[in-house]
């Protein structure tokens, strides 16, 4: 996806990683998308962490209300794709067992 890669795009992710807290993400994702495609990133998210427990397709349909084909892509995302689903999730874990602590 080497195409993809742009200053414009750059300064979009810089700015994602200067926030520092889920209410500044909250504020700045409400301006920058709509609720719709918040809820659907947070869909695909939830799928993958389902589908790394092992959940069938059927069951995160269920569950999350996600088509089957969108489960079939992020399976793919996360089994071939860049490792940015397998990043985000290794982190949750490991800020969810320091919580824990």
């Amino acid at each position: 996806m080497n195409n993809f890669h742009s200053e414009s795009i750059d300064r979009l992710f810089r700015s994602m990683v200067n926030l520092k807290s889920v209410e500044d993400c909250y504020k700045y994702f409400e301006d920058l998308c709509t609720v719709k495609e918040i809820q659907d990133m947070a869909q695909r998210l939830e799928t993958a962490i389902m589908l790394d427990c092992g959940e069938n397709y059927q069951t995160i349909s269920e569950k999350v209300g996600i088509s089957t084909a969108t489960i079939g892509r992020v399976s793919k995302c996360l089994k071939y794709g860049s490792g940015g689903y397998r990043d985000a999730i290794d982190k949750l874990r490991s800020e969810d067992t320091e919580n824990d602590n």
